[in-house]
């Protein structure tokens, strides 16, 4: 048996960052769902985060799930600087890229839809650009998470697209976020305890759906 076919090493993510802008201009709008994420999970571990200026960014570190020590990071340099922050982080810890999972907004997933992935291109994604350009690999875990295209007839228009992203959901759209959200947190809790892979075969197939009639509430 070739020495390939042994089973690779768990990746197991110590820093998660979520991308988004800083100000209250840009809370709660699709392109900040990375910022929610980290938010989520920060709740759901009881780490609360603080400005951290060496960081660039809102920060904080605790217990995950397992018991092993997690950090979280909200980077406060706006999206095309992302890299400027994880790198900084990473580069005070003495942490390996691979142990970086990075969470952001995809338009090219639909919205009740996520994705995780151990590596890959930044597909377009400016933060994704500038972490990748500062870690110097596209070799470190990221998820996901979709939000749609805009439905308009010039849905290709650059203008669109800009104030689509930087757009906040609908009622019923929040209501489907609050339960990707919580996917979201499980994938990442699993991923925590077994690995980044055993979370992708578990959850990348998984999908909320809109509820019919719904109103949901503002």
């Amino acid at each position: 048996m070739k020495s390939a076919d042994t089973a690779p090493a768990l990746v197991i993510p110590q820093l998660i960052v979520g991308l988004g802008n800083p100000g209250s201009k840009y809370e709660q709008t699709r392109h900040n769902v990375g910022f929610a994420a980290v938010d989520a999970l920060g709740r759901g571990w009881q780490i609360s985060l603080s400005e951290n200026r060496k960081f660039q960014g809102t920060f904080g570190e605790g217990m995950g799930p397992g018991s092993q020590k997690i950090r979280l990071l909200k980077p406060l340099t706006y999206m095309n600087l992302s890299g400027q922050a994880i790198r900084a982080a990473i580069d005070w810890y003495k942490l390996p890229p691979e142990s970086v999972l990075a969470i952001y907004d995809d338009m090219d997933l639909p919205l009740g839809k996520m994705r995780l992935r151990l590596s890959g291109s930044a597909g377009g994604h400016n933060g994704m650009k500038s972490a990748i350009a500062h870690l110097g690999t596209q070799n470190f875990p990221r998820l996901r998470i979709g939000i749609g295209k805009p439905q308009t007839p010039d849905a290709k228009n650059d203008k669109d697209t800009v104030s689509f992203v930087l757009g906040r959901f609908s009622a019923g759209e929040t209501e489907m976020m609050g339960e990707i959200l919580q996917l979201v947190v499980e994938a990442v809790e699993l991923s925590l305890k077994q690995g980044v892979e055993k979370a992708m075969s578990l959850y990348n197939n998984r999908t909320v759906a809109a509820k019919v009639g719904s109103r949901g509430e503002a």
